[in-house]
């Protein structure tokens, strides 16, 4: 009789034994899987920040080029300057942590500020005959614009990554993992204000 109890207790704790190894192991893939995704968004945000970076470089130049012709629009070319600086403030932090929704944010209102400070320097450009004739605008604009696209291209990148990873977070039981090991929701990168989603459509062609 003890004999038997004695067995029939170690199979009920090894089996317990399977049931918990199985469960870590389980969490072990979850938490994996969070892992893969978590580094595909972030890697997919690492290629805007080349491309936020190669846009705030080409906006100095940008504005000292039309300086040069607006000489009644200093305020136009400030807002532009401050506009930059406020957004690439926004870009380091959230390049030190794509994952911080709040940085996500913010940075995204930020680019939407500067959106739309550029597409008002774009606007008075266009009353200035020389400024539009010039080569060095011209150049500048094509380069802009084409910068644009290329962070327009890798933000559908980024946030189809996050979108992913927010799905895969959010479903049962994986969320329960999630909360434990700290995977917190990500937030996709947006242009806050709709009138200046689009990049700046100048055109500099010779009258």
């Amino acid at each position: 009789m003890m004999t038997t109890l004695a067995s029939s207790g170690g199979i009920i704790v090894l089996a317990l034994l399977v049931v918990v190894v199985l469960l870590a192991l389980y969490a072990v893939s979850i938490y994996n899987g969070l892992v893969k995704l978590r580094n595909t968004f972030k890697n997919a945000f690492a290629q805007i920040d080349v491309q936020l970076k190669r846009r705030y470089d080409l906006i100095p130049n940008l504005v000292e080029t039309a300086k040069g012709y607006l000489g009644h629009e200093h305020n136009t070319l400030v807002k532009v300057t401050e506009a930059r600086n406020i957004a690439i403030a926004a870009a380091r932090a959230a390049a030190a942590n794509p994952a911080d929704a709040k940085a996500m944010q913010t940075l995204g209102a930020a680019e939407s500020g500067l959106a739309g400070a550029l597409s008002r320097l774009m606007v008075v450009s266009e009353q200035y005959p020389d400024l539009k004739a010039s080569a060095v605008m011209m150049s500048l604009t094509e380069e802009l614009t084409s910068t644009e696209n290329k962070v327009a291209f890798s933000r559908q990148n980024y946030n189809d990554s996050v979108m992913v990873y927010n799905t895969n977070r959010e479903q049962f039981p994986a969320v329960i993992f999630a909360n434990i090991f700290g995977f917190t929701e990500a937030a996709l990168f947006e242009i806050t204000n709709l009138p200046e989603r689009e990049a700046p459509k100048v055109s500099f062609a010779s009258p």
